[in-house]
C-alpha cells in the first residue's frame, strides 16, 4: 500500500509508532538531560496530531538517526498484526539498526535491554499457538474463535533475529561465552516448540528458518572460541542429529566442520550415545572413526550430486584414514567417486598410493603402469619413482625398477631439487638391487658401483640416503663405514625410525661388539613404543645367546612371546589392520619360536624344540624355515633320511630358500656318495648365487673341494675355507636387511 492510500487512523498510528520508538531509542542512547528534553518535546506533540510530524522533526537530537525503510516496513508489519509495538519489538527494531551500523556497543546496550527470560514463555506459546487454531478449526462443532496468541508470528522471527544479533555482537567484542549462552537460547526455545508440534510454524517462516540456521551453525564456533570443545562437540552433535531442516549446504558445512575439528582439535570427544540407534548400528568410538563417518556420508552426497564438489573433503578424508590404517578403504571411496569429479590420471596416481601404503604393492604397480601410457600425466615423475621403488621391493621386477628410475631421471632435467635427489635415491637403490641378479660377475660390481655412485650424489642430508648407504656398506663387509652412515642417520633425524636402530646393532654385532649392540638395541627400546619392540628384544636375545648367555636368551625371548600375545589380543577388536603390518607380526611370532627351537636342539632338548615347531605349524604350516628348522632337528637326532625329507619339503615351498639348500648338500655330503657331488656342488653354487656372502655355503663348498681328493681342488678348497673364515669374522647375528 502506498502512503498515499494510507488512511487516517493508520497514519495516526504509525506517528505514533515512530514516536515511541524514537523514545526507546532515546532512552537507550542518550543522556538523562536529552532524554528530559524529548519528553517534553513530545508532551507538546500529543496536543494535536497535525502538527506530530513537525514535532517529530525537530525534536530529533545528533545521536539519533532516522530509521530506514526497511526497519519501518517491519514494525509497520508488527502494527498491523498486533495493533501494537511493544517495548521488545521495538528494541530489536533499534538494535538491529546500530548492528547494521556498526555501533556493535551500542547495539549490545539495546539488545541487553530485552528480558528474553520473560519472552520465552510467549515466543513458544506464539510458535504454537498456530498448531493450536488449525485443530480447532478441524474440530466439529466449535465455531468459537481461538485466543490470540500474545505476540505475533513476525514478532517472534523479529525477536530471534535480535537473539541471533546480539551473540554476533558479544563475538564481535570478544565476549564468546556470553555469546554461546545467547546463541543456544534459539535453539532451546524452538528445540522446546518443535517437540510440542510447532514444526510446521517454524519451517514455515523463511525468515525465523534463516535465523535459526545461521544460529545452528554459529553456536559451535563459539564455543571453539571460549575454548571449551566438549560443548563445541555436543553443539555440532545437536545440530546434526536435531531436525532442524536445514538445506543441504549448509549441513554439509557443519559436517565438515565438525570433521575438521574431530581430527585437529587434540580433544578426544566421547562417544555419542544416540538414544534413537537401532539395533546393530555403527556407533564411532573414537575421533578419527566419526571423522570418517562424516567425511563418508559427505561423499557419497557429492556422488549423489545433492552437494557441490569441496576436494577438502577428500584431502582430510584421506588424512583421517591414514591414520586408521585403512588405506583399502580410502582406495574404495575414490572408486566410488563419478568420473567428472576426479581427473581419471589423478584417480590411478592416488589410487596407487592408497594400495602401496597398504600393502598391496602389486595392485599398486598395476596402476601405475596404466598411468605411463599417458604423455601428459602431471604425476608421471612422481608415478616412476613410485614403480621403481615398489619393483625394487621385489627381486623379480629389479629390471623394471632399474627401468623406472632411468625414465624418471630423464624426465626430470633440472626441474626440482627435491625429486631429483629422491630419484637419485631411487636410481641407486634399483642399480644394488638389480646387480644381485646378475648373470656374471664383471656386471655384478659394474651395476653395484653405479648404484653406489647415484647414492652418493643423492642428498646426503636425508637419513633415507644414509640408512641405504650404510646398508649396502655393511652388505659388502665395510662396517667401518656403515657405522658412520648409520650414526649419521641417527643425527639427522632418523631415532624414530626403527630399521636405522636395527642395522647400527647389527653393524656392531659384526664387529663382535656385543655389549655396545646391546646397549643400542636398550636406547632403541627408549626411543620407540610399546608395540614396535617385537625386532628390538628378538635381536636382544641374539646379541645375548652370542655371549653365551642361554637363560637370558630365553628369558627375552619369553618377554617378545608375551608382548605379541598381548598385541594380538588388543589388535583382534581392530576394524582392519594393513595386511603388511599383519604379516609381519606373523613372521615375527613364527620366527621367534624357530630361534627358541635352534637354541633347545643345541642343548639337546628334543621335546622342548618339538613344542616350538608344533607352535609354529599353528600359525604358519606352509613355512619353508618351518620345515628346514624341523630337517636340522632330525639331522641332530641322527636321522638323516627324515632330514632329507624336510628339506626337499622347505625347498619344494621355496626354491630360493638359502638355508634348505646348504643343509641338503651337508646331508648329502655326510652320506659320502661321490656320484653326488655334482648335486651338492649346484645346491651350494645356487645358494651363493643368492647370497653370495653366507660363511656356511663357502665352508661346505670347501668341504666338498677337499672331499674331491685332487690337488687343485684341495687349492680351491683352501680358497673357499678361507672366504669363509673371512666372512665369520664379520657376520651379524642376524642378517642385515
Amino acid at each position: 500500500m502506498k502512503k498515499s492510500e494510507i488512511r487516517p487512523p493508520e497514519k495516526l498510528r504509525l506517528l505514533r509508532l515512530r514516536q515511541r520508538l524514537r523514545k526507546i531509542r532515546m532512552k537507550c542512547l542518550c543522556s538523562g538531560e536529552q532524554m528530559r528534553l524529548v519528553e517534553e518535546e513530545d508532551k507538546r506533540s500529543e496536543l494535536g496530531v497535525g502538527n506530530v510530524s513537525s514535532a517529530l522533526s525537530t525534536a530529533e537530537s545528533d545521536s539519533a538517526k532516522k530509521l530506514d525503510n526497511g526497519n519501518i516496513e517491519e514494525a509497520e508489519l508488527s502494527l498491523r498484526e498486533t495493533s501494537s509495538l511493544n517495548y521488545e519489538e521495538a528494541r530489536a527494531l533499534l538494535g538491529r539498526i546500530e548492528y547494521q551500523k556498526g555501533n556493535i556497543e551500542a547495539a549490545l546496550r539495546v539488545f541487553e535491554g530485552i528480558d528474553i527470560s520473560g519472552i520465552t514463555i510467549k515466543m513458544k506459546t506464539a510458535l504454537t499457538a498456530r498448531e493450536e487454531k488449525k485443530h480447532r478449526r478441524r474440530s466439529k462443532g466449535s465455531f468459537s474463535a481461538p485466543p490470540q496468541p500474545p505476540m505475533s508470528k513476525h514478532a517472534v522471527s523479529l525477536l530471534f533475529e535480535a537473539i541471533f544479533l546480539k551473540a554476533k555482537s558479544l563475538q564481535r567484542l570478544g565476549r564468546f561465552q556470553e555469546a554461546a549462552q545467547s546463541c543456544r537460547v534459539i535453539l532451546d526455545i524452538i528445540e522446546a516448540s518443535v517437540s510440542e508440534g510447532a514444526s510446521e510454524n517454524v519451517t514455515g517462516d523463511i525468515k525465523l528458518q534463516e535465523t535459526l540456521a545461521k544460529a545452528v551453525e554459529l553456536l559451535p564456533q563459539l564455543w571453539k572460541l571460549a575454548d571449551s570443545p566438549r560443548d563445541a562437540i555436543l553443539s555440532y552433535r545437536r545440530a546434526l542429529l536435531n531436525h532442524w531442516k536445514l538445506d543441504p549446504e549448509t549441513t554439509a558445512r557443519i559436517q565438515k566442520e565438525y570433521a575438521v575439528f574431530l581430527l585437529y582439535s587434540g580433544e578426544e570427544a566421547v562417544p555419542p550415545n544416540l538414544r534413537s540407534q537401532t539395533e546393530g548400528s555403527y556407533i564411532p568410538r573414537n575421533n578419527v572413526e566419526e571423522a570418517i563417518l562424516l567425511l563418508m556420508l559427505l561423499l557419497r552426497k557429492v556422488n549423489q550430486k545433492r552437494i557441490t564438489w569441496d576436494p577438502a573433503i577428500l584431502d582430510h578424508l584421506s588424512f583421517a584414514l591414514i591414520i586408521a590404517g585403512d588405506l583399502t578403504a580410502l582406495a574404495k571411496q575414490l572408486e566410488e567417486l563419478s568420473p567428472e569429479i576426479l581427473d581419471q590420471r589423478e584417480l590411478y596416481y592416488t589410487l596407487s598410493l592408497c594400495y602401496h601404503g597398504a600393502g598391496e604393492g602389486l595392485v599398486a604397480l598395476g596402476l601405475l603402469r596404466k598411468l605411463f601410457s599417458e604423455r601428459e600425466d602431471p604425476n608421471r615423475i612422481s608415478g616412476l619413482l613410485m614403480a621403481s621403488k615398489i619393483c625394487g621391493e621385489r627381486p623379480g621386477l629389479a629390471e623394471e625398477g632399474l627401468d623406472y628410475a632411468r625414465r624418471a631421471i630423464g624426465d626430470l632435467g633440472n626441474e626440482c631439487v627435491q625429486l631429483d635427489g629422491a630419484a637419485r635415491l631411487v636410481l641407486g637403490i634399483a642399480l644394488t638391487e638389480s646387480s644381485r641378479r646378475t648373470a656374471t660377475e664383471a656386471e655384478r660390481v659394474a651395476r653395484q658401483s653405479e648404484g653406489m655412485q647415484a647414492l652418493a650424489s643423492a642428498d646426503m642430508t636425508d637419513p633415507r640416503v644414509l640408512h641405504r648407504l650404510a646398508l649396502e656398506h655393511a652388505e659388502q663387509r665395510k662396517l667401518d663405514s656403515a657405522l658412520v652412515f648409520a650414526k649419521q642417520a641417527l643425527k639427522l633425524g632418523a631415532e624414530s625410525d626403527l630399521e636405522v636402530w636395527l642395522l647400527l646393532a647389527r653393524v656392531l654385532s659384526a664387529q663382535k661388539r656385543f655389549s655396545d649392540a646391546e646397549t643400542i638395541v636398550d636406547a632403541a627400546l627408549n626411543e620407540t613404543g610399546k608395540w614396535e619392540q617385537g625386532k628390538l628384544l628378538r635381536l636382544k636375545a641374539k646379541l645375548r645367546l652370542a655371549r653365551g648367555e642361554v637363560k637370558d636368551a630365553i628369558k627375552s625371548y619369553t618377554e617378545l612371546l608375551a608382548l605379541l600375545q598381548v598385541q594380538s589380543k588388543s589388535f583382534s577388536s581392530a576394524k582392519k589392520l594393513p595386511k603388511g603390518y599383519v604379516e609381519e607380526l606373523r613372521s615375527l611370532e613364527v620366527g621367534t619360536w624357530h630361534d627358541l627351537a635352534h637354541i633347545y636342539i643345541d642343548l639337546s632338548q628334543w621335546r622342548d624344540a618339538e613344542t616350538c615347531l608344533s607352535r609354529s605349524r599353528l600359525i604358519a604350516p606352509y613355512s619353508p624355515v618351518r620345515y628346514h628348522t624341523e630337517g636340522v632337528l632330525y639331522k641332530r637326532q641322527g636321522q638323516l633320511e627324515e632330514a632329507m625329507e624336510a628339506f626337499t619339503t622347505a625347498l619344494d615351498i621355496d626354491p630360493m630358500h638359502v638355508p634348505s639348500l646348504i643343509s641338503k648338500a651337508e646331508v648329502l655330503l655326510e652320506l659320502g656318495n661321490r656320484s653326488s657331488i655334482a648335486v651338492v656342488r649346484s645346491f651350494l653354487m645356487e645358494a651363493l648365487r643368492i647370497d653370495r656372502m653366507n660363511q656356511s655355503a663357502w665352508y661346505n663348498l670347501g668341504k666338498m673341494f677337499k672331499a674331491e681328493g685332487s690337488v687343485s681342488s684341495k687349492q680351491e678348497a683352501v680358497e673357499c675355507f678361507q672366504a669363509a673364515v673371512a666372512l665369520e669374522e664379520t657376520m651379524p647375528v642376524e642378517p642385515f636387511r
